[in-house]
């Protein structure tokens, strides 16, 4: 049974809408009665402000405490303060409390927004009242602010619900939460930021109280695609930072002040110039550095830091190494920066009323906090650098390297000719050393320029231009090469390699898992003819093959033998490693050892049928799905929906987030392999439509044409019909019967061992008579028996293939066949570094925790 992707309806739409407002009603509620309520307390078109009409509903401590209006704290999570924080809070009820719904219910979801809300108010009010009493800073700065804001509510409300979602999502919730709340503290610093951060730390106090069982924060591992989208949004919110330092009601956090310098100033007058080229006093410095940061040229160069973090964080998401040491050089500068801006600290405060009021300690904390976002980031990223190794090929370094360095020389070297032939034409009158100050100050925001030396303002408009633009016009030729670096990547293998590679795969050759060879991470020998093809990688000298030689059966000694001595020129010990017993004589004939390092597991889908007992449970499981109205969907990842391919990466990211063991690789695909053209995809559905389960298939070829499917990759949801995959497998045979293929691999259990009495094509074959002395692959094979029963607990190969032998398959033996015993332990250390090449010291050590008794 197959479904096929059907277009949007309106009914289709309406189900939709009613199936939304039956699972929120709650958040559909909010968001008509803060509608309401703007209008009836006039926030809609007057702002809220602490003489209007609208305070006897708002919350702070001239309300709540001096007035007594004990009601401000419930009733100001109903109120939006102004019209654009109506249309935020509609949206946040909408989506953000409608998830909370979800997780939690109506009921539930309602008394965490009051809850939450009500108290992280109340605490939040009587925090800022007793720092008045000792006049701490913040609380002093605010003590006459109101506040009128559901988002505090929301909030609550939302990290509550955390507590009831999967381990994946409710690292994403709190993690990408408090990161956004924490910044507009930091950054913008109002009461509302504060009591939102309030009500996020008290919502993880009632979701661990709701939720049953001991309360625990625990550090779920993720892949490497989500470790890199996380870190990468964390970098892109404290790059957003500054922005939030600027919005309205104006920064009280303790890096508010970093707003300023990348507000605009007005322009100077001709008449401050002319009196400071006159008599160039202390006030000139201020004034022809506010001349420099006006213009939209400096108002571009004083968004740089921003600019630059956003670019790491693109970086990051793709898994780039040069995003990687940006970051840290960026993040670092910042920290110097800060150094900068704080020694002269009295622009931005009144360091005599500090002194009256004997605030130093507390002064010098809110400055240190300045250090604390970059100086968190750096550690961020070294904690995680081991997920950004994608890097460029020589070639593009270089390239980027040369077209960033003569971009800087270009500019510099304009302005500083252009400024050293009008000395004269500065204010103040220039010096050739002023000029060539003035030259490094172009490429560094502008909001710097008055802590940095001397100033001076040029009056010649060819020079004012070049004193404007050539900062701006370096960083977009470096943000433009920085893009074009994140697209270059070193595979040791160009597309037309790739491309030749699968041209030899659709020919023939290469076996039931040839086509794992087109993986990242794998590069290709070709033959002089052109007429084979092999697929390795090299780690640390040992070249290591996958699967069988791409070639025609009668080219595979050649090929074989070729290979070697490509391999011997260039010093590495090759390996072929899960290979098919067909090839066993040729090295035999080369002196090779080889052993048993797994059972693949075939099916034939023109004989397949389910009737019998031997398939009873598997039958089971397809009646059921078929009872379940479970549909399926036969498809490639380019042509499912958005929503779909959403849920198979949470379905994945939530599987790999509940192991703490390292993911493996090398012949076990991830999701990155699903989204290959040539891939099939076979998905399960639930009767509503949300995807259960997801395989994808590998294709093998013969003259062109696909003859079998190998399955790869396998996951299912948490809440996915029991037997779901019996189901997919069952299906999958069936629906490529029709299609005249005539082989189906439910791919290799490695390290497993076929039924006594099970025989294989291979069996014919099998080399014989090696002695079991120190070396062999006799010794070998007790050493792999022993290691299969140790990582049994870790990754369960032997429940996999005792599932895959279900299905009454033929069992294939696949080997690893080497030339050298002495080079056994190598070999084992390099295989053992393809499955799991990015796996950290943490990760070894849990993965060596699951081996003890």
């Amino acid at each position: 049974m197959t479904a096929t992707a059907s277009t949007s309806t309106p009914s289709t739409v309406r189900a939709a809408a009613t199936r939304y407002a039956r699972t929120a009603p709650a958040s559909i509620g909010l968001a008509v009665v803060v509608i309401v309520t703007s209008i009836v307390t006039g926030t809609l078109w007057h702002p809220a402000t602490a003489s209007g009409g609208s305070l006897v509903w708002a919350a702070g401590i001239s309300t709540t405490i001096e007035r007594g209006w004990w009601w401000t704290p419930l009733t100001a999570l109903f109120v939006p303060e102004n019209a654009v924080q109506l249309v935020i809070v509609v949206v946040l009820s909408l989506t953000l409390l409608a998830l909370a719904e979800r997780l939690l219910g109506t009921a539930r979801t309602i008394g965490a927004f009051l809850v939450t809300g009500v108290l992280g108010i109340t605490l939040g009010v009587l925090i800022q009242w007793g720092g008045t009493a000792i006049g701490e800073l913040w609380a002093t700065a605010t003590a006459f602010d109101i506040t009128l804001d559901p988002t505090i509510g929301i909030i609550g409300a939302l990290i509550t619900a955390s507590a009831f979602a999967t381990s994946l999502w409710r690292r994403r919730i709190r993690l990408l939460t408090f990161a956004v709340v924490i910044m507009f503290v930091l950054y913008n610093g109002d009461q509302d930021n504060g009591y939102r951060l309030i009500a996020a730390v008290l919502g993880l106090i009632l979701g661990a109280a709701l939720r049953p069982g001991p309360f625990r924060l625990p550090l779920r591992r993720s892949s490497h695609g989500e470790t890199r989208n996380l870190v990468a949004s964390i970098v892109a919110i404290t790059g957003l930072g500054p922005l939030a330092a600027l919005l309205p009601p104006g920064g009280f956090g303790p890096l508010s002040f970093i707003g300023q310098l990348f507000e605009q100033r007005a322009p100077v007058t001709q008449s401050v110039l002319d009196a400071c080229d006159t008599n160039f006093t202390a006030n000139c410095t201020r004034d022809l550095a506010a001349a420099g940061a006006t213009g939209l040229g400096s108002l571009i160069l004083s968004l740089l830091p921003l600019v630059l973090l956003l670019l790491v964080a693109i970086g990051l998401r793709r898994g780039r190494h040069f995003a990687l040491i940006l970051g840290l050089v960026v993040n670092a500068g910042t920290i110097v920066l800060a150094f900068i801006v704080l020694g002269v600290g009295d622009i931005f405060f009144d360091v005599d009323s500090v002194r009256e009021r004997g605030q130093f300690v507390e002064l010098a904390l809110w400055l240190l906090a300045a250090l604390l976002v970059p100086i968190g980031s750096i550690v961020l990223l070294l904690a995680t650098r081991r997920h950004f190794q994608i890097r460029a090929p020589r070639s593009a370094v270089a390239r980027f390297v040369f077209t960033v360095a003569i971009s800087f020389a270009v500019l510099a070297i304009a302005y500083l000719v252009a400024g050293l032939a009008s000395l004269t034409e500065y204010v103040p009158n220039a010096s050739i050393a002023d000029v060539f100050a003035s030259t490094g100050r172009r490429f560094v925001p502008t909001g710097f320029d008055a802590v940095l030396g001397t100033v001076i303002y040029p009056t010649s408009p060819f020079v004012i231009v070049l004193y404007q633009w050539v900062g701006p016009v370096f960083w977009l030729i470096f943000t433009l090469a920085t893009l074009q670096l994140y697209r270059a990547t070193v595979t040791g293998r160009t597309p037309g390699d790739e491309l030749r590679y699968r041209a030899l795969l659709k020919r023939g050759g290469g076996g039931t898992l040839g086509f794992m060879g087109t993986w990242p991470g794998n590069v290709y020998w070709f033959s002089e003819d052109g007429e084979a093809a092999i697929a390795y990688r090299v780690i640390n000298g040992i070249a290591i093959t996958i699967s069988d030689p791409v070639c025609a059966p009668e080219r595979a000694e050649r090929t074989i033998t070729e290979f070697v001595a490509f391999c011997d020129v260039n010093s590495w010990i090759p390996v072929f490693y899960s290979v098919h017993g067909e090839y066993l004589p040729v090295f035999d004939s080369l002196g090779w050892q080889h052993t048993s390092v797994g059972e693949e597991t075939l099916l034939n889908p023109q004989t397949f049928d389910l009737a019998g007992k031997p398939w009873q449970k598997v039958r089971q499981a397809h009646n059921r799905g078929l009872r379940e109205n479970i549909t399926t969907l036969w498809t490639t990842w380019d042509d499912l929906s958005p929503s779909v391919t959403a849920r198979i990466t949470s379905i994945s990211e939530q599987w790999v987030s509940e192991k703490e063991l390292p993911e493996m690789g090398f012949t076990l695909g991830a999701l990155d392999e699903l989204k290959d053209p040539d891939v099939r995809l076979l998905l399960a559905f639930a009767p509503d439509g949300t995807v259960q389960a997801v395989t994808s298939w590998l294709p093998s070829y013969r003259d062109g044409a696909v003859v079998g499917y190998t399955i790869d990759f396998m996951r299912r949801a948490d809440d996915a019909m029991p037997g779901i995959m019996e189901f997919l497998i069952a299906t999958a045979a069936l629906r490529v019967r029709d299609d005249g293929v005539e082989v189906l691999s439910l791919s290799a259990a490695p390290l497993a061992t076929k039924p006594a009495g099970a025989g294989t094509q291979a069996d014919a074959s099998e080399s014989t008579g090696v002695s079991a002395e120190p070396g062999s692959s006799e010794a070998l094979d007790t050493v792999l028996a022993l290691l299969a029963r140790t990582l049994e607990p870790a990754y369960g190969f032997a429940s996999l293939f005792a599932f895959k032998s279900k299905f009454n398959p033929r069992y294939e033996t696949i080997y690893l066949a080497f030339p050298d015993p002495l080079a056994l332990p190598a070999i084992g250390a390099a295989i053992g570094r393809a499955y799991l090449p990015d796996a950290s010291p943490k990760e070894y050590l849990a993965l060596a925790r699951t081996l003890l008794p």
